[in-house]
């Protein structure tokens, strides 16, 4: 919860929090604990109770639609039935993708060599600079 938010905007937080509640801060902190405890008791009250009527083993996580349909209302092999044509549309439209973005790479390599005379620099990271493209001369062409 609190992963995006440097110490100096908890440290606000909190003094935001003093200023508010001032001297029943610490009674507000535990009522909100006990609310927090309080909704975890019931959701495994109530994932205890699915698991007891519906006879499987189910999580708090299970309780999200598609992860409670794949993992308790379908086999492994209905699950195989269904990916298997997607998956073969899916590794089909990743050979044309990756065929176009190397496609577009030599076309942008061909692109830098036309408007800066210069070839282009390694793509393995190098600092090396551009040299200039050496000039063809009439006895190169012949």
């Amino acid at each position: 919860m609190f992963e995006n938010l440097n110490w100096w905007e908890i440290g606000a937080l909190l003094l935001l929090a003093l200023l508010i509640f001032g001297d029943r801060l610490p009674t507000v902190i535990n009522d909100g604990l006990r609310m927090v405890r309080n909704l975890r008791a019931m959701a495994r009250n109530a994932t205890g109770d699915l698991s007891r009527e519906l006879g499987t083993d189910i999580q708090l996580e299970d309780l999200h639609p598609k992860a409670f349909i794949r993992k308790h209302l379908l086999s492994e092999e209905d699950e195989q039935a269904i990916r298997k044509p997607l998956q073969s549309m899916y590794d089909d439209l990743r050979s044309d993708v990756s065929g176009v973005h190397e496609d577009l790479k030599g076309v942008a390599k061909a692109a830098d060599l036309r408007t800066n005379g210069t070839r282009p620099t390694t793509a393995t990271g190098g600092t090396t600079s551009a040299a200039p493209a050496p000039r063809a001369s009439y006895d190169d062409v012949t």
